[in-house]
């Protein structure tokens, strides 16, 4: 007799403190101060990463968009104050992430140590089921969405106010009777019931972030820079938690991709650098690049074209030079995503097969020179 499949009850989730989980990075021993002197590079690095800067010079002289896609190793390898350095001097206009780059930001600003080991974690049922991250990464979305608020600015706001306030229950349930059908009814009524079953207080919340002066998401959020986030529903730990709503990360979502669309409308004669990010950072820029032109052909105006896009990963490259076009399916280079996408979106591309440590401290070296 076949058992009918049955959905997991997340509700049903044991979490755990997250200062008993062994973290496996610690802020003191991998933050780079962004004033000592970059790693060496070879000289052909080099004279990218020197193009790089130039172009984001002129960017800049345009009042055009500069933006950073970066991925979750770059948090994790402590350079938050050399991309805090580059936001501080007006240098990048955006930033976007995916939701493992915030995860690890948060918990670096709130315990000062991030990171797990998977294999351990996994056998003991016990990977991402950590009651702070869960809780309070859900708490700042859910109550972000009453602002319509992105993911990146409602984390952001949340670490550098130390918490968040929150309306009575009453007063949601008397919003939703009067308002029934408001554009925010359905983010109030899933913060009341988060409120509800989850026993959240009404007013502050304090959730204090001792190191939150490090975080990436809280700079953003002071200097008013844009931070996107770009997550999928079940890809990060605050999965893993009682109160995990997929339908507040997806409204989150939903905004910061139309703020990113609002930088790529800004973008003709700008710079795109995509860091450590192989399927977020070319996914989402597609996608958005689409939007405008559909736009822009609607109001008779020419396609998103002049800009530059400087890929940095790790991974070989193949030796394929990607002004000569794109590589023939029998070449290995055809099938790296990151860098097929970003060539097929107009503007030049330029791949740069290196560490991001590398790159972004002496891109910044660089910065600082001009």
């Amino acid at each position: 007799m076949t058992v009918p499949l049955q959905p997991l009850d997340l509700a049903r989730l044991r979490v755990y403190p997250l200062a008993e989980r062994a973290s496996l990075s610690r802020l003191e021993l991998i933050l780079v101060d962004p004033d000592t002197a970059p790693p060496p590079c070879p000289e052909a690095l080099r004279q990218s990463v020197g193009a790089c800067a130039a172009a984001i010079a002129e960017a800049r002289r345009r009042d055009a968009s500069v933006m950073l896609l970066y991925g979750a190793h770059l948090v994790k390898n402590g350079l938050l104050a050399v991309v805090n350095r580059l936001l501080e001097r007006g240098w990048i206009t955006h930033l976007a992430t995916n939701g493992a780059g915030t995860i690890h930001d948060w918990e670096l600003a709130f315990l000062g140590r991030t990171a797990e080991s998977v294999r351990q974690n996994i056998l003991t049922g016990s990977f991402g089921t950590w009651d702070e991250t869960g809780r309070n990464l859900n708490l700042a979305l859910l109550a972000g969405a009453l602002c319509e608020t992105g993911y990146g600015r409602s984390l952001g706001q949340f670490i550098l106010d130390d918490g968040v306030m929150l309306p009575t229950p009453e007063a949601l349930a008397a919003l939703l009777k009067e308002q029934p059908s408001h554009p925010l009814a359905p983010a109030r009524a899933e913060l009341l019931q988060a409120m509800l079953v989850h026993r959240l207080p009404a007013g502050r919340i304090e959730v204090r972030h001792p190191w939150k002066d490090h975080s990436i998401l809280a700079t953003a959020a002071r200097l008013g820079v844009p931070l996107t986030v770009h997550p999928g529903i079940g890809y990060d730990i605050i999965a893993n938690h009682p109160m995990f709503n997929g339908a507040a990360i997806g409204r989150a979502a939903q905004v910061d991709f139309r703020w990113f669309g609002g930088s790529v409308e800004r973008l003709d004669g700008g710079v795109v650098l995509s860091v450590g990010s192989a399927i977020m950072a070319p996914q989402v820029f597609e996608k958005s690049v689409s939007c405008v032109n559909n736009l822009r052909l609607q109001a008779g105006r020419p396609i998103l074209s002049g800009h530059k896009v400087f890929v940095v990963d790790i991974q070989d490259g193949g030796g394929w030079d990607w002004s000569h076009g794109e590589p023939p399916k029998d070449n290995p280079a055809y099938y790296l995503r990151f860098c097929k996408s970003f060539a097929r979106m107009g503007g030049t591309m330029n791949y740069l097969s290196c560490d991001n440590g590398v790159f972004l401290r002496n891109l910044l070296h660089e910065m600082e020179k001009l």
